[in-house]
């Protein structure tokens, strides 16, 4: 793709009813923690911002992991935005909210 900074929005909704869904989601956060990418948890989803590459790869590892772990079934919902020629960055969307 590009090497520009991109931001993506991270949902995952668990559909089985072995675990409380929140340790399911807990485990897909560690996995963004532990990737070195920026990150902020929300309360419906987790934003990453990183390189394309990096991003994509967060996205797939999450999957991996609750796969790897037995998780059943879920739903991700993504939102991801890309900027062909330069950075896109969350900062500069809400930085005017900010005091």
């Amino acid at each position: 793709m590009h090497h520009f900074i991109v931001n993506a929005s991270i949902q995952i909704v668990p559909i089985v009813m072995d675990r409380h869904p929140y340790v399911w989601v807990d485990e897909a956060i560690a996995i963004i923690q532990q990737s070195g990418i920026e990150y902020e948890v929300g309360p419906f989803a987790t934003v990453i911002e990183g390189k394309y590459d990096a991003v994509m790869q967060v996205i797939q590892a999450v999957n991996e992991h609750l796969y790897q772990l037995g998780c059943a079934e879920w739903i991700q919902n993504i939102q991801l935005q890309i900027r062909s020629n330069t950075d896109i960055t969350g900062l500069e969307k809400i930085q005017k909210f900010q005091q």
